[in-house]
């Protein structure tokens, strides 16, 4: 069997669960995974026979996607911000909305000596990519979920990254915990309200940490309180969050973040047009 004929049987095995566009990038990561394709290799080399021991690696691919596993658990790795990354059902899928993120907060404190905390880190894509990045960072981050910082720590190892990890919960931080003075505290915490899950898709639903995705539609800002009252505790003259939220209550957050004393607040776009990432100081 040829390149062609197998990227044309993972388009007609894969349509009724994705997009047309949506299987050509599939089909692109399996093929770059298994056989180090380029996306230009993928037309070039369209006639190219797949010996027998690839073209089962690629078919046992084709039948994990069939049961709407992502693509990155299957291969067990995803790129964020140029880094490869680990990637397991215990840990969210790094999304490019998140790189805008990095890419902001990386802008802002690129040449400074700056201590930043990552709150509920996940697979450590944003403490990798910002100690990758701001070279004079010190970067610590946590999480509640052991398994995720195992993740998180082969991560960073892989990637050479010195990250400080800890592991607590931020509606339940323990008192004996000694933390520095950081400058940065950023956090993508969970943020989508139960109520929104008819909107998701069958693949995340049925394999991605709920916990880390889903908030009460009761009080759809707590994590943001907490991570924010956090701060207030540490702050000995200035410390400044950066936020990724749902563009559903920006303004909610912008009035709760107001109320706080939080002052420049910044809520900016991200590539699609959503209210998606928000910044904010607190100056004693």
């Amino acid at each position: 069997m040829n390149v062609k004929q197998l990227s044309e049987i993972f388009l007609i095995e894969l349509s009724g669960l994705y997009s047309e566009q949506e299987i050509k990038s599939i089909t692109f990561y399996a093929f770059h995974h298994i056989l180090n394709f380029s996306r230009s290799d993928m037309l070039l080399k369209k006639e190219e026979q797949i010996n027998d021991e690839n073209l089962s690696f690629l078919q046992d691919i084709l039948n994990k996607l069939k049961q709407e596993i992502p693509i990155q658990y299957v291969l067990g790795c995803a790129e964020f911000y140029g880094i490869n990354l680990a990637v397991n059902p215990d840990v969210l899928i790094p999304r490019p909305e998140t790189e805008e993120l990095v890419d902001w907060i990386i802008k802002e404190n690129n040449n400074k000596t700056v201590k930043i905390l990552d709150i509920g880190t996940g697979s450590a894509c944003i403490a990798i990519a910002i100690k990758k990045n701001i070279l004079l960072s010190t970067v610590f981050a946590s999480d509640i979920s052991d398994k995720a910082l195992i993740v998180a720590k082969e991560n960073a190892k892989n990637n050479n990254a010195e990250i400080h990890f800890l592991n607590f919960d931020i509606l339940n931080v323990p008192e004996n915990i000694k933390f520095p003075d950081f400058d940065i505290i950023v956090s993508n915490p969970p943020y989508v309200t139960e109520s929104e899950k008819k909107y998701m898709k069958n693949n995340v639903l049925k394999y991605e940490p709920y916990n880390a995705l889903f908030v009460s539609d009761n009080d759809p800002l707590l994590f943001y309180k907490a991570v924010a009252d956090f701060s207030l505790k540490l702050i000995k003259k200035k410390i400044t969050l950066f936020f990724e939220i749902n563009e559903r209550f920006s303004s909610c957050l912008f009035d709760m973040l107001s109320e706080k004393g939080f002052s420049d607040i910044e809520v900016e776009k991200d590539i699609n047009g959503k209210y998606r990432m928000l910044k904010c100081d607190y100056i004693i």
